[in-house]
């Protein structure tokens, strides 16, 4: 199954809880009509592991998350050898091996017989497959969800190449691997590195950024259903607000729907300033981020004092 057109993109998206603006919905689309991979950019928690998931569930098929991480190698991301159970297999074919030398009349026959058996020490049944493996030999159609691509290291990005551009993977043991069913592949990266063009070539290029309060305002009534909307007004603007500080990490999507979920168990309808102050360490995640936050409220205030070098003084 794939998208049949965009609006189909978008209602299946929205049937299985993501809300998309016509250029997600546009892209993944596209992604899927023409086979090629896509690499979504933005900040971190705007959804874009979230968009692989949901389109995983919208379109019916298995997701395989490989997570990137510093240092991470082809061992881990593709296939691992299972020493022990080659081990256990060499020491069950000693008999069978002293039963070759037996019967042949010279040694060089008997090794030559032995190393027409070699591929029986490197076959599939010794292989540990890792989520690159999986994909490219599922039986059935995957999504396969490359996460925050920018965390490897470039040889990492170099070693994908071949899957992105062929949907398939040279093994040495075993050859070459091609795809049973070219899988739907996301690749998300937080920006903390470029990727290089190589890479990018290979890819539709999506970015998503933090969203509009008119669409923010749907994601946290569609996540929150029978919430009050004026309740969901205030608290986007209050992160609205905060996202136009020079802060280390704004708050995103994952924030505010925390402290919605925050504010609820308080069991509050209305957002005072005293509520927001002491629940800012829900959307803010570095020290100077709430030091900055919480001075930016005080000021909204009446009758703030400033103490040494103009920081707010919020004593009795």
């Amino acid at each position: 199954m794939i998208f049949e057109n965009i609006e189909e993109t978008t209602t299946q998206l929205e049937r299985c809880g993501y809300i998309s603006s016509p250029e997600i919905a546009t892209v993944v689309f596209l992604a899927g009509a023409t086979g090629k991979p896509l690499l979504v950019e933005g900040p971190a928690g705007v959804g874009k592991t979230e968009l692989a998931k949901t389109a995983a569930r919208a379109l019916g098929r298995e997701l395989i998350r490989l997570q990137c991480y510093e240092g991470i190698d082809e061992a881990k991301a593709l296939y691992e050898w299972e020493y022990a159970k080659q081990l256990l297999y060499t020491q069950m074919l000693k008999e069978k091996i002293r039963d070759i030398f037996s019967v042949e009349d010279t040694l060089a026959a008997a090794v030559e017989k032995i190393a027409a058996q070699e591929n029986a020490f490197f076959s599939e049944h010794f292989i540990q497959p890792r989520p690159l493996l999986k994909a490219i030999t599922a039986p059935e159609p995957v999504v396969l969800l490359i996460d925050e691509i920018d965390k490897s290291d470039p040889e990492f990005e170099a070693f994908l190449l071949e899957l992105l551009s062929d949907y398939q993977i040279s093994i040495p043991e075993l050859g070459t691997k091609t795809a049973r069913h070219i899988p739907f592949v996301v690749l998300t990266s937080n920006s903390t590195r470029e990727m290089s063009d190589t890479l990018k070539r290979r890819c539709l290029y999506l970015y998503i950024d933090y969203p509009t309060p008119e669409r923010e305002m749907e994601i946290v009534a569609r996540k929150f259903p029978g919430i009050d909307k004026r309740f969901v007004e205030k608290i986007v603007n209050v992160v609205t607000d905060i996202r136009s500080l020079d802060l280390k990490k704004k708050p995103c999507i994952s924030e505010t729907l925390d402290w919605t979920r925050s504010l609820l168990a308080l069991r509050t309808m209305e957002i005072p300033l005293e509520l927001i102050v002491g629940t800012l360490n829900v959307l803010c995640k570095h020290r100077s981020d709430l030091e900055k936050t919480r001075d930016h409220f005080l000021a909204k205030g009446q009758g703030v004092r400033r103490g040494p070098q103009g920081k707010i003084d919020t004593s009795p």
